[in-house]
């Protein structure tokens, strides 16, 4: 677990660097005077709509790389393996195949959008470029991960590509280029990053490209194919069923850009909660593939239960001090007003962001496991929760009914996994300091409130963020909740008495 604490803390480290960049963007987006909110509600849409054609691009192949790397790297010379360039043949195999059906669906999408989201129809052929960044980079993203790169591929996606995009916005809000410029610059993003991604691996050795189909994926091709086609269902449904609370607000809301706009606002709050995953996503994947392969229960549930506590402390922390400081700090910072609507959607996403973060790496699990086919039925059953919540709370309620719909969709989608883990693996993410993260996270959340009661401001925001964050990490290092922060926080302490004597 050393291993995987070391990598995923560098990467959470990295990636909340960049994740103030991504804050830094997101205010700009939102100031006065720059951006208009269908704007910013038509750059999140482009988002939503790249990863799905990702998605389906990929045909599997992400999990094929992270799957059967270790056999692969154990029974074929480096040189000869054609695991890689297998792989990026079928995923440009794919993304042509989708471009095609998208361009012949060009009608259906100008009905459906032309309306609510006409800046989406205006343009829609510069999705593409956008899909196939994300497409390579997902690819190439894998494979690093099992050379040990993930914190050079945290670097690129959450630091440099933000950097990217921040670039745009000053070039924008200079006016030095016009907003369809920075549309086309935008949608070229991804594949920057993945050529910086692509240079760095071919330089480095890492990548070795052979077409000539070895008697390893000949013996393995069965299984190969089926978990393939599992996955790729699997993930597909599994990334509609994310992105589509944005397709159905570009749907069917009046002003649907707009509104887009103030629940995109939320959802980048809600994503800085979701940091520390994606750190410990990218250093645990390649561990939990040689575990299953050593058939090493014990050490699949460690992982299990240490991610679990460690995830839900962060976000536990997190989505208090935003219940804190969010509104307060939409005056103070100077954002348009109309971004208040976003503090009951941020409260809703965030504890739906808790509940995925704190029942521990599921997903990673079981795809690494032998029981990989349970991601398509699972897969499954949350679209058929996401996408009828989603349209009727949307149509009733607005963007609350649609953050609703996610936080009841997540919720019983990981509720499912975390028994089947349990019934066929026994398997399982909690314990008793798991309750005692959400009771201390209360505590110090109405502590605080209390404590700062009839301030405003800046020197509210100061003050109840500095108390908060004593009363809660002081009451976690006491009580041991976590024992792979212990040691860093000790590490910490250690590092700087010695500064202070010398």
């Amino acid at each position: 677990m050393s291993g995987i604490r070391r990598q995923s803390l560098i990467s959470s480290a990295v990636i909340y660097v960049g994740f103030a960049v991504g804050l830094l963007n997101v205010y700009l987006f939102t100031k006065e005077g720059i951006f208009q909110k269908e704007q910013f509600g038509l750059y999140n849409a482009f988002i939503a709509v790249a990863l799905m054609m990702m998605a389906f691009s990929g045909l599997g192949m992400p999990a094929y790389l992270n799957k059967f790397f270790p056999y692969y790297q154990a029974h074929r010379p480096e040189k000869q393996n054609e695991q890689f360039s297998l792989a990026l043949l079928v995923s440009l195999t794919g993304f042509v195949l989708i471009a095609l059906f998208g361009w012949l669906g060009k009608d259906l999408v100008i009905r459906k959008y032309g309306t609510n989201a006409p800046d989406l129809v205006t343009y829609y052929g510069w999705l593409f470029p956008l899909g196939l960044g994300m497409t390579l980079f997902a690819l190439l993203e894998a494979w690093a991960w099992n050379h040990q790169r993930s914190v050079l591929t945290n670097l690129l996606k959450e630091f440099i590509w933000r950097l990217y995009i921040t670039v745009l916005i000053i070039a924008y809000g200079s006016g030095w280029i016009e907003f369809p410029v920075f549309v086309q610059a935008f949608s070229l993003s991804y594949l920057f990053i993945a050529a910086l991604l692509m240079t760095h691996l071919l330089v480095t050795g890492k990548i070795h490209f052979c077409f000539r189909i070895s008697p390893l994926t000949k013996r393995m091709k069965k299984i190969i194919l089926s978990l393939c086609l599992f996955v790729f269902a699997g993930m597909a449904i599994l990334q509609l069923a994310l992105v589509f609370d944005s397709l159905v607000i570009s749907s069917l809301l009046q002003g649907a850009l707009a509104q887009l706009a103030i629940y995109s606002l939320a959802q980048n709050m809600a994503a800085v909660i979701q940091a520390p995953q994606r750190g410990l996503v990218s250093a645990s994947i390649p561990p939990l593939a040689k575990a299953w392969k050593e058939k090493n229960l014990t050490e699949i549930q460690r992982i299990y239960q240490r991610s679990s506590i460690n995830q839900l402390i962060f976000a536990t922390g997190l989505l208090a001090l935003f219940a804190l400081d969010f509104q307060e700090g939409i005056d103070a910072v100077g954002l348009q007003s109309s971004y208040q609507a976003a503090f009951p959607v941020i409260l809703i996403l965030g504890t739906a962001r808790l509940v995925d973060m704190g029942t521990g790496l599921n997903t990673q699990i079981i795809q690494t496991s032998t029981r990989w086919r349970f991601e398509l039925i699972s897969g499954v059953l949350l679209l058929l929760i996401t996408l009828p919540s989603s349209y009727f709370l949307t149509k009733s309620y607005g963007i609350q009914g649609t953050a609703l719909a996610q936080l009841i969709a997540i919720s019983s989608y990981n509720l499912i996994r975390i028994v089947f883990l349990w019934k066929n693996f026994s398997l399982f993410p909690f314990q008793w300091n798991s309750v005692w993260v959400l009771v201390i996270g209360v505590i110090s959340y109405a502590a605080s409130r209390l404590m700062t009661d009839g301030l405003s401001g800046w020197t509210a925001l100061l003050i109840q963020s500095i108390l908060f964050v004593g009363f809660y990490s002081i009451s976690v290092y006491r009580l041991k909740l976590s024992p792979d922060l212990q040691p860093v926080w000790e590490t910490l302490w250690k590092k700087i008495n010695g500064k202070r004597e010398n």
